[in-house]
């Protein structure tokens, strides 16, 4: 386990800095956005985001032909607790 970092062994990366960035109040996160954000391909983004909205941790709300991506309340909690950990690990990496 030579490169791998803490965060990507315990959690899977792209999950969890899914959450992270829409968390984030900065602006309307869009699938297409989210996806650059993290990374990730379109496709892949959309399947993550389907299955956090299984788990009732995301939502989508239509605006015309534009998808709007927001977390659940529940959502905003794991977020937060997410982004604690994933802070804490950067930590632990720096020492």
């Amino acid at each position: 386990m030579k490169e791998k970092k803490l965060i990507t062994f315990f959690f899977r990366k792209k999950p969890v800095l899914m959450l992270i960035q829409l968390a984030k109040k900065d602006r309307i996160k869009y699938v297409s956005v989210l996806a650059k954000q993290v990374d990730c391909t379109y496709s892949h983004t959309v399947r993550i985001l389907q299955e956090l909205q299984r788990a009732r941790l995301v939502q989508f709300e239509k605006k015309g032909r534009l998808k709007i991506v927001s977390l659940s309340k529940e959502g905003e909690e794991i977020a937060s607790l997410l982004e604690n950990l994933y802070k804490r690990f950067e930590k632990l990496e720096k020492s």
